[in-house]
């Protein structure tokens, strides 16, 4: 089996590390900074609409890591019209936040997702589409619902070193992360494992709140604590992105990803996972 990476972004190039590099293919639209090794690289821009064939050796593995556009979902469109009978499996990387909001209570892959931001909605569309794709071409396709990602250089420093508030702990909403290390362990799993088709939710299952992440973060670095402000406060001045994580909430279930993928995070506690990324 060979295995074709799209997008080497944060999440993509530490997946590339971690499989056999003369049997990876990358896609990009530019050149990976990182020395990524031995992998054949195919420089293409997902966002034209003349996008020729694509070259992926056979048997394949698909990893998707590309974010939906704004355009009803033309990148993946262009993607899969330019795909040949060599691909066996796509592993696309969704979201949590198609579930919107469950005032706090645990959802499974069963959960039925009920989306409400413009981000969420196009992942939703963007994982109906492959199943019906998957369907149409006999290609198994593994959706993994991803939830925040953090890990070197993803740590929030940037805002600490601002003094930016967060919302106090009282106010708080459940957190659902992962450490990049352990969603890229979950990615080789989805890619070379022989474990079912279908959804994923993935997670380290710490649902400690996003306030005790970044006063653990200020802690550990020996910087300042954030200042904390009160639920109506952050409603009059957090931006539109902050908030929309305000008006949700949830616990993600991973008992699926542990007992069928077979993936245990190494970061169960994100204090562990914050400082190895420090």
């Amino acid at each position: 089996m060979h295995f074709a990476v799209v997008g080497v972004g944060y999440t993509g190039k530490r997946v590339c590390k971690l499989l056999p590099g003369e049997r990876v293919h990358l896609i990009s639209r530019s050149k990976p900074q990182d020395n990524l090794g031995e992998q054949s690289l195919q420089i293409v821009d997902l966002d034209s609409s003349s996008l020729g064939a694509l070259t992926l050796p056979a048997p394949c593995t698909v990893l998707y890591t590309v974010p939906p556009d704004s355009r009803e979902n033309l990148r993946l469109e262009n993607f899969l019209r330019n795909l040949g009978g060599e691909v066996q499996r796509i592993v696309y990387l969704s979201t949590t936040g198609v579930y919107g909001d469950h005032g706090g209570a645990f959802v499974t892959e069963s959960s039925a997702p009920k989306p409400t931001s413009a981000r969420a909605k196009r992942r939703i569309a963007a994982e109906e589409r492959l199943g019906e794709w998957g369907a149409e071409n006999a290609v198994e396709i593994m959706i993994l619902r991803v939830p925040g990602i953090y890990g070197p250089d993803r740590l929030g420093l940037s805002r600490l070193a601002a003094n930016d508030a967060v919302i106090r702990e009282a106010d708080a909403n459940p957190g659902n992360r992962i450490h990049v290390d352990d969603l890229a362990a979950c990615c080789v799993a989805a890619m070379t494992s022989d474990v079912p088709a279908g959804i994923y939710n993935v997670g380290d299952g710490d649902y400690r709140s996003s306030t005790w992440f970044a006063k653990t973060v200020a802690r550990l670095a020996g910087m300042n604590e954030p200042r904390e402000i009160a639920r109506e406060e952050a409603l009059r001045t957090f931006s539109a992105g902050r908030l929309s994580f305000l008006a949700e909430a949830r616990r993600i279930d991973t008992a699926k990803m542990r007992d069928t993928l077979g993936c245990v995070p190494r970061y169960r506690d994100a204090e562990d996972g914050i400082r190895a990324s420090l």
